[in-house]
């Protein structure tokens, strides 16, 4: 590349030079100045506090609202538990023998008064609100829905009754198969294996005497009549 040379001092024109490899080319670059640096620092500086703010924020908001999900949830407990306080009447009333009632508050997620294994009462959305619920074959189903401690109780107490009909019949029905009989049997025997085991042998030894005692009639009526054919038709 050329470049035109300094112009000489008679005014007349000047003449071109060729840049040779070893010329050095020195660029200007305009500094910045310290104030926009400054201001660019400052700028990062207030974005980082904006954000460690927030995230201060974020933690407390967090932690309120674990302590207010543990709150509602403490609540439902001491409902449910109010609940199972008002049916210890009801309760005391079921027959000894039947064990099918086992009513408990099982806290959790949601927190949940188990009657027995199928019916359980657990609080609506609101938390104020119980619901009786039943599992069956065919799904879920409610028996009966209200904030009512009283209502809920008369609910549960007609469910534990149509439950002891339904195992009063249970109960005759397989007494009447036999299943109560062999029930008993298999108790005994679990109870005392030493006596089944004593009846079994004897059982067997009644049986091998029958099957000796019929053999020897056998053999004894067989030899009676080979004795008389002989003396009928051939001792003569």
């Amino acid at each position: 590349m050329e470049e035109p040379l300094p112009a000489p001092a008679d005014g007349s024109r000047p003449t071109l030079r060729r840049r040779t490899p070893g010329d050095r080319v020195t660029t200007i670059v305009p500094a910045e100045s310290g104030a926009s640096r400054t201001q660019e620092k400052l700028g990062l500086d207030q974005r980082m506090a904006t954000l460690a703010t927030a995230l201060r924020r974020a933690r407390v908001e967090n932690a309120e609202h674990s302590a207010a999900l543990a709150d509602l949830r403490s609540a439902e407990i001491a409902r449910l538990e109010i609940l199972a306080e008002a049916l210890s009447p009801v309760m005391a009333q079921v027959p000894q023998e039947c064990d099918i009632f086992d009513v408990g508050v099982a806290p959790g997620d949601r927190p949940r008064l188990f009657i027995d294994q199928i019916g359980f009462v657990e609080m609506d959305r609101d938390k104020r609100t119980y619901r009786f619920l039943q599992d069956t074959r065919h799904g879920r189903i409610m028996l009966r829905e209200s904030d009512d401690v009283d209502e809920l109780v008369d609910a549960i107490t007609n469910y534990i009754a149509h439950r002891l009909i339904e195992r009063e019949k249970a109960l005759a029905v397989d007494y009447a198969s036999g299943g109560a009989v062999r029930s008993v049997r298999k108790t005994q025997t679990a109870a005392d294996p030493n006596a089944g085991a004593m009846r079994e042998k004897a059982f067997q030894v009644f049986l091998f005497f029958i099957e000796f005692l019929g053999s020897a009639a056998f053999f004894g009526l067989l030899a009676i009549t080979g004795m008389w054919i002989y003396r009928t038709y051939f001792a003569q």
